[in-house]
Parts: structure tokens; C-alpha cells; sequence
């Protein structure tokens, strides 16, 4: 197919290359533009991307109320405009008639004002010309195949202190075939819902006397228990040394780390003695008092400090959502203090590190480099810049393909970001990388170099999971809440046939499988076997056994798998050393 680029060429693209989807995707939220202008004459457009599944456009429809019922009108006006055939035609204009094509669209001016002097891009469909770079196809009616599916809130240009605009999201696909797969796709992970999957399997729970702050469950609990005991597994086998930091800690310490000054906004303040505290909100200070509590020689470097840290964050109420966004997290958080020298082979080390833990879940990743924000940070550019190259020779170093996402650094440092993809084909932001020379120069660290001098350490912040709360959110809605043997809250359920005959026998191998670490549950209600072997299945427990004549005679076991008919009969010394395996090895089921 042919795509119109930004210099008004045209280019032949594979109509199943990324390329041609994010330039249909694209086309079809200036689709969405023009149709939304068609019936909401006073709404002002801001920007209409495409992204990695579709498209949004942010819209001010001014104090006229939109909602999800609202998108409907939308789509038939998009289809009528999509049937007549208009061609997508590259167009240029000076700055100055640009600015006055949209001066009633304070949003584009602010756009084109902050454009460098010279000839603005636009396209034209129809009467419709929106401010853009491309690519577009060729032609609106190769805009066919499309849904409008949600609508939320977007603060313009991403900032709380902004106006919150309406932002609807959209997929446009080449075939019907391939629309409907998605919309199935996106259905299926509506029932994986971890919220729903939480209350259902008695993970978490939710209170409105605590918004935001999600309460463990017993089964929950579990599942917490076994991801941080394989993280401090992971910390011991790559040599750091676990720490615990207070959680309300004064005034002083933030205004020297920076965060009184850039992020007051998101902290929980308090007042103790007639002193201001703060809730901490990052581990990063704490662990850097913990690291200037005693000298250090640059033989005792790297120095590898870990914390699983509890931290507040004030976060919106309309952005709290589920384990996603909670304003009270676990971060699997770790501070490395080392020599420049030491830099590179220390990331490499943290991605080695990030590599075997994803891998246990079969979650692939991707990496960001992101770089110093445009205001609101600290230290020098200079020092930005070299923080900057130092982590990308570090990424590069290691083979893994990696993007530059510009000006999203913390404001003390720039980052690597990873992010994992799901079995719902969903991307996750998850581990962080973060080159920090900011901190230990306000703290004032130090180490004895070779020569008897004080030297600065570099700072690393590194968390592999995030927060364990996202990330067993992320879990849940990964194994659609069928966790694997290792994982699972109930990992095996028996159920004898008939308690007058087979009760004793199944008791007995609940022991001995009690005494090998298992977790069992005997249902030994009066209830139907059908009953009860279907109630397994709704918990989703990996392994059912089912005690008979049979399996009392012979000392036997008959065990079915989640979501398996088949079932299988074995010594019993058989079952216990394969499920051993699958559980000691964390095999994924």
C-alpha cells in the first residue's frame, strides 16, 4: 500500500508492517477529528496519535458533558465521511497562517508557537485540515474496519496543573477479521479483570475506609510471600545485602534529597514533636543514610543496598485503579553505590538480573532510555548528559534493542525503563533503571579512592518488579488468575468419593503432602463429586485429586489438571516427585 509522508512523498509500505497499521491507525483518528467537529462544532482538538493498539484525540468539548454513549453518533459520522473517498492530501503554511487558520484553538497555537520559525505541515481531507506530520494514507476510504472502544481523561500535554480534556481511544484495522480478533482479545482481558479475579479467588480487597490502599487476603498473601521470597532468592544469589528504612522520616532529610521541592505535591505530610515529617514516597533517601553510616573504601565497592520498601504516594482518585495505581506500594527497590569504572558492568548486572526473573513468567520486555525533562530537575545538564551516555553504552553494551523516550527522566536523574508483555499481547511498565549523580553529591557521599582521596560514589536506583502490588496485578491478569503450582494459593485439592470409604486414606495423603511444603485443601463436604471438582476448577487450583476404591486399594492417586478432562492415575510416590520438581524448579504449568 502507498502512505503520504511528512515531506509530502510518497512511500510503498507492507500493509503488515507496523508501519502501515500506526499510518491507518493515525488517518483514522483525524477521522475521529473531523467527525467529532462535524457534531460538536465549538469542540476544540489538541493531539490524536496513533499508539501501539490503535489511536486517541484529545478533545475540549468545553462544559458539554461526554460519555461512552456519546461514541456511537461518533462512529456513523466517521463511517459516512470514511465512504465518500476524500483524498489525504499534504499541504504546508507559514507560521504566521497557521497561527491564524487556528487561532480559536488555543491548543494548536500553543503548538504552533512553540514550532521553530519556518513552513507548519498539515493534511487536508475535505474541509477538514488538522495540524500534523503524518503519514496518512492515501485516500479515506481505505478507512473502513474500525471501533471507537473507551473514553477517559487526559490532562493536556500530560500535566495536573492543565486543563483535563476528553481523550477517546480507538482501533482502525485492515480487515474486519482482524478488527474482531482484537475486540475478542480485548474482551477476553475484560474477564481478566484483576479486580474481578482479586475479589473472586480471595486475593485482595478494596475499602473505601482506606481508598487506594488495597488489603491482603490470606490466599493473597501467599502469592506475596512466594514472589518476595524468590526476590530476596534472586538478591542473595547477585550479592546485596537487605536493609529496612523508616517510613516517616523529617522535613530536612526531603528538602536535601529534592523531593520537598518536586514532589511535595504526591507526599503524605505530617506533623510529630512540632516537626515536619513526611510518609516516605521513594527509598532512595533512607538507603543513603544507611550507606553514609559508616566509611567506605573503594575496596568495599560496589556497595549493593536492598530494601522491599513500603511506600505513599497521593495519587489522584480518578487514576487509583486495582493494584495498578495504588497510593500504597511495595517496591522491590535496591541502591548500588559505585566507581565510574564500575557503572557499566553493574547495569549489565541489573539487566542479567531483570532477564532471569521475567523469564520465570514468560514475559518478554522491552527497554526505554529516558532522558532529562525539560524543567523541574536537578543537577547540571552536563552532568545529564554524561549520565545519559553512560546508560546508553551500558544498554548497548548488552544487546538488548532499546527506544529513547525524551524529556520522562526522574528529575534527578535519567533511566532505563523496562517494560513486559503479557499473554494479552498488554505492554507493563515494570523494572527501572535509574543513573543517579545528583543524590550522593546533595548527601554528601563518599568513599577513600586508591590514593587516600574522597571521592564520590554513582548512585544506581534499580527495582526489578516495580511494586510487588503491580506486579502480582499484572500476574493475575497474565495467568488469567491460574497460577502456576508454585504460586498458587491452593495448590492441591482432594476430594474422596465417599467419606465412609475413602476419608481416612485421603486425610492421610493430605499429611504427607503437608510435610513435603504443599499446600492442601480436603473437601470432605456431602455434596456431589461433580459438585466439588467443579468448585476446583472455579478456584483454579492446579492439581485435583480424586480418592476412589480404587486408590485405596492400590495406593494409588488419580489427579486432573486445571482446565484438563484427562485424568491421570499414578503411585503416589510418582505424583509427589513430579509435582516437587514442578514446584522447586518454579516450572510454569
Amino acid at each position: 500500500m502507498k502512505i503520504v509522508l511528512h515531506d509530502g512523498s510518497i512511500k510503498e509500505v507492507d500493509q503488515n508492517s507496523t508501519e502501515a497499521f500506526n499510518t491507518l491507525n493515525h488517518s483514522t483518528a483525524h477521522l475521529l477529528a473531523e467527525a467529532v467537529l462535524a457534531l460538536y462544532p465549538d469542540a476544540k482538538l489538541s493531539i490524536g496519535p496513533s499508539i501501539e493498539e490503535g489511536f486517541y484525540y484529545d478533545i475540549d468539548f468545553g462544559d458539554t458533558p461526554f460519555s461512552e454513549d456519546d461514541l456511537a453518533p461518533i462512529e456513523k459520522k466517521m463511517k459516512e465521511i470514511s465512504a465518500r473517498g476524500y483524498d489525504i492530501k499534504y499541504m504546508t503554511m507559514t507560521k504566521a497562517a497557521a497561527l491564524e487558520y487556528f487561532k480559536d484553538n488555543p491548543y494548536k497555537v500553543e503548538l504552533i508557537t512553540n514550532l521553530s520559525d519556518g513552513d507548519i505541515t498539515a493534511f487536508r481531507q475535505n474541509d477538514f485540515i488538522d495540524l500534523c506530520r503524518g503519514p496518512h494514507v492515501l485516500n479515506s476510504n481505505l478507512i473502513k474496519h474500525f471501533k471507537l472502544t473507551s473514553v477517559a481523561g487526559a490532562y493536556w500535554r500530560g500535566d495536573s496543573h492543565n486543563k483535563q480534556l476528553t481523550r477517546i481511544y480507538g482501533t482502525s484495522h485492515f480487515s474486519e477479521e482482524s478488527l474482531q480478533n482484537y475486540l475478542t482479545l480485548v474482551e477476553e482481558r475484560r474477564k481478566r479483570d484483576h479486580r474481578v479475579l482479586g475479589k473472586q479467588l480471595d486475593l485482595f480487597m478494596l475499602s473505601e475506609y482506606g481508598p487506594g490502599f488495597p488489603f491482603w487476603l490470606p490466599n493473597g498473601m501467599v502469592i506475596r510471600t512466594e514472589i518476595e521470597n524468590l526476590i530476596k532468592e534472586m538478591l542473595r544469589k547477585y550479592d546485596y545485602q537487605l536493609i529496612s528504612t523508616p517510613i516517616v522520616l523529617s522535613k530536612e532529610l526531603w528538602e536535601t534529597s529534592g523531593h520537598w521541592d518536586h514532589y511535595q505535591k504526591n507526599m503524605y505530610l505530617t506533623h510529630v514533636d512540632e516537626r515536619e515529617f513526611a510518609i516516605k514516597p521513594m527509598n532512595c533517601p533512607g538507603a543513603i543514610l544507611v550507606y553514609n553510616s559508616t566509611l567506605h573504601s573503594y575496596r568495599d565497592l560496589p556497595v549493593r543496598l536492598a530494601e522491599l520498601g513500603l511506600d505513599h504516594r497521593h495519587e489522584a482518585s480518578g487514576a487509583l485503579n486495582g493494584l495498578f495505581r495504588a497510593r500504597a506500594f511495595t517496591q522491590d527497590d535496591a541502591h548500588i553505590f559505585c566507581t565510574s569504572a564500575q557503572l557499566r558492568s553493574e547495569i549489565t548486572r541489573c539487566v542479567k538480573f531483570f532477564d532471569e526473573v521475567y523469564s520465570l513468567f514468560h514475559l518478554d520486555y522491552t527497554v526505554e532510555l529516558s532522558t532529562r525533562p525539560e524543567k523541574d530537575y536537578i543537577g547540571s545538564v552536563s552532568v545529564w548528559n554524561k549520565s545519559e551516555k553512560i546508560l546508553e553504552d551500558a544498554i548497548k553494551k548488552t544487546g538488548k534493542p532499546y527506544e529513547i523516550n525524551p524529556g520522562d527522566g526522574a528529575f534527578y536523574g535519567p533511566k532505563l525503563d523496562f517494560k513486559v508483555r503479557d499473554s494479552m499481547n498488554r505492554v507493563w511498565q515494570c523494572g527501572t533503571i535509574q543513573l543517579d549523580m545528583n543524590l550522593p553529591h546533595r548527601f554528601g557521599c563518599s568513599y577513600i579512592d586508591a590514593s587516600g582521596n574522597k571521592v564520590e560514589p554513582i548512585m544506581i536506583h534499580r527495582a526489578c518488579l516495580g511494586s510487588i502490588e503491580r506486579f502480582i496485578g499484572v500476574l493475575i491478569e497474565h495467568f488469567a488468575g491460574a497460577f502456576p503450582l508454585w504460586l498458587a494459593p491452593i495448590q492441591i485439592a482432594i476430594l474422596p468419593v465417599n467419606n465412609e470409604f475413602h476419608l481416612r486414606y485421603a486425610k492421610s495423603l493430605k499429611t504427607s503432602l503437608e510435610k513435603l511444603g504443599f499446600r492442601v485443601s480436603l473437601d470432605e463436604s456431602e455434596e456431589k463429586l461433580g459438585y466439588r471438582m467443579r468448585n476446583a476448577q472455579m478456584k483454579k487450583i492446579p492439581y485435583t485429586i480424586v480418592i476412589g476404591d480404587n486408590e485405596v486399594t492400590n495406593k494409588t492417586l488419580t489427579y486432573r489438571t486445571y482446565k484438563d478432562k484427562e485424568q491421570v492415575t499414578v503411585p503416589v510416590g510418582d505424583f509427589k516427585k513430579k509435582i516437587k520438581i514442578e514446584r522447586d524448579q518454579r516450572k510454569l504449568n
